[in-house]
């Protein structure tokens, strides 16, 4: 007897339901360790136009209220393996490993603060976020590429200078607010995302919105989409299962690059 169900009968959100059912059944959790997760997570955004020499940082909570891991200050993203990561507190002492942790690394402090959802934070002065923040332009999301950052981006046009402080600190725990990024002018860009495979694929899509809206202005007026749409879309790609499937193409794609052999060197 033919059991198989007539697809072309269903209505979108009942397809939509069976294909996240799918997924969550098709494809398994990430294999990498946290700490390979952000090794990989800079891998990977060095490869995707968010180098920037020393600056930018990441972090991720180790499951272990007011601790989490980062970069050493002195390795660019294109170095950082799971063998050189600190394990650091809030008030930024090493607790494990060697050499000190970005200065920079306050403001990720009180945004763990304010926000018990986040579990890893990218900043990054990828060069097409910086230039619309020189421009003092919102980050302006009207493509279905872009639609996992829909109604997601808070924005601030006044910048408050290096974050090294704990006034900046508060400052940007209090811009992000409830949003999963943020766009300093004249700065950069912040992802404060639940997963590391969330705040990865978050940033790669902020560059690649901040490139293809300095393209599109170039060319006429940027029309906006149906909000309806844009929060569906956002729904749909934003999801952990997907997240990680996107993640572990980055990752494959990186881990091709000779260079980047030495990503997941074991601690010794």
């Amino acid at each position: 007897m033919n059991t198989r169900l007539d697809t072309f009968a269903l209505d979108k959100s009942t397809l939509v339901s069976q294909s996240t059912r799918r997924m969550d059944q098709q494809f398994e959790d990430s294999p990498y360790s946290l700490r390979q997760k952000l090794a990989l997570t800079c891998r990977i955004l060095f490869d995707n136009g968010h180098d920037s020499g020393l600056a930018g940082q990441i972090t991720a909570r180790t499951g272990t209220p007011g601790e989490f891991y980062t970069q050493r200050l002195g390795l660019g993203f294109d170095e950082i393996s799971e063998d050189n990561l600190l394990l650091v507190d809030e008030d930024l002492n090493v607790l494990e490993g060697d050499g000190m942790p970005n200065p920079a690394n306050r403001f990720h402090s009180w945004v763990y603060r304010a926000r018990p959802d986040v579990n890893c934070i990218i900043h990054t002065h990828a060069v097409h976020t910086a230039a619309l923040g020189m421009l003092e332009q919102p980050l302006l999301i009207s493509h279905m590429d872009n639609c996992v950052l829909y109604d997601d981006v808070a924005f601030v046009a006044n910048w408050p200078g290096i974050p090294v402080g704990n006034e900046e600190g508060e400052f940007i725990a209090a811009a992000l607010g409830k949003k999963r990024a943020l766009l300093l002018s004249h700065h950069g860009l912040l992802i404060a995302g639940s997963t590391v495979e969330e705040a990865c694929v978050l940033a790669i899509a902020f560059e690649r919105a901040a490139r293809m809206q300095l393209l599109a202005n170039g060319a006429g007026e940027i029309k906006p989409i149906d909000p309806s749409l844009g929060a569906e879309a956002h729904d749909w790609v934003l999801r952990p299962k997907r997240n990680t499937i996107a993640f572990e193409y980055y990752a494959r794609r990186s881990l091709k690059n000779p260079q980047n052999s030495d990503c997941l060197r074991a601690l010794a």
